[in-house]
């Protein structure tokens, strides 16, 4: 793509579009539109989809698992829950927690174990967003630098997949 659009101001098709051309390192992308900057940057600052935290991702949050029953667990997953580290227990046929367990704290690179137990209680910490960190447009080229960063909760209590506790700082 750095060819196509050219490396020096002489090899460039159209004026500036070298300077673009050596922003292109690593996962990038290019996005042609017709539509005006001010739509582009609205639509990419709202964008953002959830996903669940991979094993070696820094965790953005501390989350903590509140004691007593789990009820959306099976009993089958009692054993396969104590082997990730949680203090659990069966009582009466349904899994339990036996005392506040810290998953993570804020900051801590993620194990395997970790992002499993936030798989397994439909904890989604990561975040897929797009920056746009330029823009080229008539022969100008413009370095977005300025743009803000998201607001990430620093502690999360939760209990069970259906409550959670949410604290921002």
């Amino acid at each position: 793509m750095c060819l196509a659009l050219g490396r020096t101001d002489g090899e460039e098709y159209k004026d500036n579009l070298h300077k673009l051309s050596s922003q292109l390192r690593g996962q990038t992308g290019l996005l042609f539109t017709n539509k005006s900057k001010e739509e582009v940057l609205k639509f990419f600052d709202a964008f953002c989809v959830s996903d669940y935290a991979r094993s070696g991702n820094e965790a953005p949050q501390t989350v903590i698992l509140e004691a007593g029953p789990v009820p959306e667990f099976s009993h089958s997953m009692e054993p396969q829950l104590r082997q990730l580290g949680l203090p659990t227990s069966l009582q009466k046929g349904v899994i339990t927690l036996l005392r506040e367990h810290t998953v993570c704290e804020q900051g801590d690179i993620l194990t395997p174990e970790q992002a499993r137990i936030l798989k397994l209680f439909g904890h989604e910490m990561s975040e897929f967003r797009i920056t746009i960190e330029g823009v080229w447009s008539d022969g100008n080229w413009e370095i977005l630098d300025d743009r803000p960063l998201p607001i990430t909760p620093t502690k999360v209590k939760v209990k069970g997949k259906q409550h959670v506790d949410i604290t921002c700082k």
